[in-house]
């Protein structure tokens, strides 16, 4: 077995435990066995958003009929930090982007929000509940982020659980820098990234006026809504994260 064959990671619907056996669908099948070239007696890691991860064998290799048996609990499952993103959806490129790395980055729940000036066209969320579970499987998370059903802004804000603090990313340079104004102490977060073109004028009213919203800033240059949504977040995390405890 190639160390390249054991670093696969796989997620499973299925909720596994030592000694089951899981027939995979024709898509995992086609990955592990015309993609990744894997023959039976290979393992592979898999995780279920649930019990941890766990060593699997490959048992047989026919892309139409691949069958996975779980043996030992590699990891324990591990939630990552209670902090929301969300974002206006751009084009789909850089959208693809923004779910990938928001996964790789900790993010507990991803949130497309419509705007003024979004890209409403770029809604999809079986594609992004697809995106994140290769990020997921990618960078070794054995938790999933919770897609939610895209949303106008106004109404986010208006059924908005007000002791979760929202951090809103303000291009206008009118809120202090992101570092100072992300705290530590507070454990339920989100952070607000507009679209292309940023929030509107009322919209930024909007947020200002609320008593949960903070604006924050990311530097003195603007920068693209798919570069902002992993510098805040990549801020968040060194500030107020989990990469604190590293």
């Amino acid at each position: 077995m190639s160390e390249k064959k054991a670093k696969i990671r796989l997620y499973c619907e299925t909720k596994l435990v030592p000694g089951l056996e899981i027939r995979l669908n024709e898509k995992q099948g086609h990955y592990l066995i015309n993609v990744m070239k894997l023959m039976a007696g290979d393992t592979i890691f898999a995780f279920d958003n649930e019990n941890g991860e766990f060593l699997c064998t490959l048992k047989t290799a026919d892309r139409k009929n691949c069958l996975l048996e779980v043996s030992e609990q590699t990891r324990g499952f591990e939630k990552c930090p209670d902090i929301w993103l969300l974002f206006a959806p751009v084009k789909k490129d850089q959208t693809d982007f923004i779910i990938q790395k928001a996964t790789e980055l900790g993010v507990s729940k991803i949130m497309p929000v419509i705007t003024a000036r979004t890209l409403s066209g770029n809604v999809k969320k079986e594609r992004f509940t697809a995106q994140s579970i290769e990020a997921a499987e990618q960078c070794r998370r054995v938790d999933l982020p919770e897609i939610a059903t895209a949303a106008p802004l106004e109404k986010v804000l208006k059924n908005w659980d007000e002791s979760r603090i929202l951090y809103f990313m303000d291009e206008t340079g009118k809120s202090p820098c992101a570092a100072k104004v992300f705290d530590p102490g507070i454990k339920k977060a989100a952070l607000l990234v507009g679209p292309e073109g940023g929030f509107n004028e009322d919209e930024l009213n909007k947020l200002r006026a609320l008593p949960f919203a903070r604006g924050a800033v990311l530097g003195k240059r603007i920068l693209r809504a798919e570069t902002a949504v992993a510098a805040a977040l990549a801020v968040w995390q060194s500030v107020a994260g989990d990469w604190r405890e590293e």
